[in-house]
């Protein structure tokens, strides 16, 4: 993804900045930046990121992709940010605001601003693996379903309500067992390639998803 959209490609740049939109923006304010700072913040750097080519300088040897969009933010913050305040929000990427600061809000308040940026980025990782998990039970006629189980894909939810499901979806609680045990198995597959495609190659992803999982 990140060779897609350093190539140009505004699918992937859309999905790239909006995907690390609401971290970069909770790192901010977990600063000290006020709600409209860490938005002009945010959507400043990414105008730079897009106009001034960062992508250029990122290096999977030299480290993560998310590492270095937090460091280069920290350089523009620094370095340019006074040079640019005329820069509000709006430009060339979409604008999550308004659901980037209803994640702030909810995020434990003892957590540094780097440990916050790491723990929102997982939390985007994890809601976009379920977006695709959603979309391919839509797409198959199978909403429902998916709208009866997702409780479960993190784990077994309980006996009780294994048996509520399965009454509610008109399946033996059996069946809901293995309906969910299949979507966990296809749950951890869309992670692990929504994690793959900011890593150099999949040797990498497992040690991701284990940092994924610390950062929660």
């Amino acid at each position: 993804m990140v060779v897609a959209a350093r190539s140009g490609s505004q699918s992937e740049l859309a999905e790239l900045c909006g995907g690390y939109w609401t971290p970069l923006y909770a790192y901010l304010r977990r600063r000290g930046y006020s709600v409209e700072d860490a938005q002009d913040l945010t959507q400043g750097y990414f105008s730079r990121l897009l106009e001034k080519g960062y992508l250029d300088h990122a290096d999977a040897a030299r480290g993560k992709f998310r590492s270095f969009l937090l460091t280069s933010l920290k350089n523009y913050v620094a370095n340019e940010w006074h040079r640019e305040h005329s820069q509000k929000r709006g430009g060339h990427v979409p604008v999550v605001a308004g659901d980037a600061e209803k994640f702030y809000e909810a995020a434990a308040t003892d957590l540094t601003p780097e440990r916050l940026y790491e723990r929102n980025w997982a939390l985007a990782v994890l809601h976009r693996a379920t977006a695709a998990l959603a979309a391919e039970f839509a797409a198959a006629g199978k909403q429902r379903v998916f709208d009866g189980l997702k409780q479960f894909l993190t784990g077994d939810a309980g006996e009780l309500k294994y048996s509520q499901a399965a009454a509610t979806l008109g399946m033996s609680e059996g069946a809901a067992r293995v309906a969910a045990y299949r979507m966990r198995g296809r749950f951890r597959d869309l992670l692990r390639a929504e994690i793959g495609r900011t890593v150099s190659g999949p040797e990498e992803v497992e040690e991701e998803l284990a940092f994924l999982m610390k950062a929660l």
